[in-house]
């Protein structure tokens, strides 16, 4: 009883430890990568054709069935045809 009771605790602290150390390197990763490597900015260029606007009787549609689908809570922000 005695040793399982050990091996348990010897167990459970060794996949804690290294569970630690998982998330201590994780976090170092990601602060190297932030601060070494940064995300390239690159400007949005407007596209040369626009994208024909949509019938006004379709958005509407569209905006009322979002509505009660969500029960008011949602609403249309953009539409674009895919």
């Amino acid at each position: 009883m005695g040793e399982s009771l050990f091996l348990m605790i010897v167990g459970m602290v060794t996949v804690f430890t290294v569970l630690c150390l998982v998330v201590v390197l994780g976090n170092v990763i990601i602060r190297f990568v932030n601060r070494f490597l940064p995300e390239e900015v690159v400007a949005a260029k407007p596209s040369a054709s626009a994208a024909p606007a949509i019938d006004p009787k379709v958005y509407s549609a569209i905006c009322s069935a979002v509505s009660t689908v969500t029960g008011g809570k949602g609403s249309v922000v953009d539409v674009k045809k895919l």
